[in-house]
């Protein structure tokens, strides 16, 4: 079966944001830079910029990430957000996951209930990357 993963591109805080991102979602981070690549083309001073990192955080979730070298143009995400999301028993997950990715960022919608039940909220995080958190729940709070 394919997966379908997000793959973030940065200027050049690859591995600031991974390893923040790891902070918070938890998991195993792998980074290579392309330094690590013979022949990656680019320009000296970038050694140490990041090629490819991926995050493999619990759950099966899957975050991937690089810088983008001086030879290609970088733009700012715009767009689309990354969707977190789990049931009732990945409450506390979810919680602390919110936490960690809105400290030095900005709520947009704050994480509270959510009309259609369960909870929902909004952010961009420090790194300019917009999230979505949604706990869903049976919907078995809302009564007509």
């Amino acid at each position: 079966m394919p997966n379908l993963n997000p793959y973030l591109s940065f200027g050049d805080t690859a591995r600031e944001a991974m390893e923040f991102y790891q902070g918070v979602l938890g998991g195993d981070l792998a980074v290579s830079t392309f330094g690590d690549m013979p022949g990656s083309g680019t320009a000296e001073g970038e050694e140490n910029l990041v090629m490819h990192a991926q995050l493999n955080a619990p759950g099966g979730l899957v975050l991937m990430a690089s810088d983008t070298p001086t030879g290609m143009e970088y733009e700012k995400p715009q767009g689309i957000s990354v969707s977190l999301s789990g049931g009732t028993v990945d409450t506390d997950y979810l919680h602390r996951a919110w936490d960690g990715l809105v400290d030095g960022g900005t709520a947009t919608i704050a994480l509270a209930e959510a009309p259609w039940g369960g909870e929902f909220g909004m952010l961009v995080d420090r790194f300019g990357i917009s999230w979505m958190v949604a706990i869903e729940d049976s919907f078995s709070s809302q009564s007509d």
